[in-house]
């Protein structure tokens, strides 16, 4: 048995001011009324809504992916996204996505063993879906049919392994485009 982590929200800032929704063009505003998980509009949304066809565009594809009905189990997509964050170095996204994995999984036993780096702790299942996220977000063309074997042996069918897949990928983006944009720090 480990010790429980608790992981504590951190704070985006954007090096860039965010657009200020009194000052927003209405295509700004009409974008922005789309936002990730239909939650608020962040300092991250009015700083992409900069660029509203780009944001709008980023938006629909990010929540087609996370929150979608059916297919992997959003769970695994948030470890998928868990585990790119780690390794792309996004603390702001692997903190949201780690609680977010423990409220949905009503356990922070995952994201304990992950924080204090004792993968081995892992269900096979969940060992498979981690290890995968690295291999794919470190290297994605050292990702092999071992890999895709591996995710099969712990029951997952093709479209979850496809849906693995794009959760891990728009991690790889949504990281790099998160640090270009901004930095976390703790509340």
């Amino acid at each position: 048995m480990i010790s429980s982590v608790r992981l504590k929200p951190l704070n985006w800032h954007p090096y860039i001011a965010p657009v200020e929704l009194s000052e927003a063009t209405p295509e700004q505003l009409e974008a922005m009324k789309v936002t990730p998980s239909a939650k608020k509009v962040s300092e991250y949304v009015r700083t992409l809504a900069h660029d509203p066809e780009s944001y709008l565009a980023r938006t629909i594809l990010f929540n087609a992916i996370m929150y979608v009905e059916g297919g992997l189990a959003r769970p695994d997509r948030e470890l998928g996204a868990l585990g790119a964050s780690i390794v792309n170095g996004c603390k702001f996204c692997a903190v949201v996505h780690a609680r977010r994995h423990a409220e949905l999984t009503k356990s922070d036993e995952v994201v304990t063993a992950l924080y204090l780096d004792k993968p081995e702790a892992l269900g096979q299942r969940d060992a498979a879906i981690y290890s995968f996220a690295r291999r794919l977000s470190a290297a994605p063309s050292e990702a092999t049919a071992d890999d895709i074997a591996a995710l099969r042996s712990v029951g997952m069918d093709d479209r979850e392994i496809i849906d693995l897949i794009h959760a891990i990928s728009i991690f790889g983006w949504a990281n790099r485009l998160m640090h270009i944009l901004g930095h976390a720090e703790s509340g």
